[in-house]
């Protein structure tokens, strides 16, 4: 029975130890991302974490939380538009008709064939 107990005391330890790494990581990706912030203030910041771990990243959170909350959204929407911008370019965004009409213009200036034409049509289409 013992053993029992002190294995969930273990396994409770470990949780708060391991939620404690998610919060510091976190606060130190905070404040690298965080452009308004000096650099100085940002060293006084990791030193205090450093000495003073728990009591500054409370303190952390409670006075940056909000801009913490702030700075991630920005961050995550700015990936999601480079994402977007980067699968329109990739995939192209054009439509069939417009394939056709630059396909069309190729065979004017005769930098393809009837046959090539037809094929690049043909695959606009599909």
């Amino acid at each position: 029975m013992n053993n029992f107990w002190d294995f969930i005391l273990w396994m409770f330890w470990a949780f708060v130890f391991i939620a404690y790494l998610m919060v510091l990581f976190s606060i130190i990706a905070d404040l690298f991302r965080d452009r308004e912030l000096n650099g100085w203030w940002k060293a006084v910041w990791i030193i205090f974490l450093i000495f003073l771990p728990f009591l500054t990243a409370l303190v952390y959170l409670i006075a940056r939380g909000s801009g913490m909350q702030k700075r991630s959204i920005a961050q995550a929407q700015e990936l999601q538009s480079m994402q977007a911008s980067y699968i329109r370019q990739t995939a192209g965004s054009r439509s069939p008709s417009e394939d056709i009409a630059k396909a069309k213009e190729l065979l004017d200036s005769g930098a393809i064939t009837q046959e090539e034409y037809e094929a690049l049509k043909a695959k606009a289409l599909a």
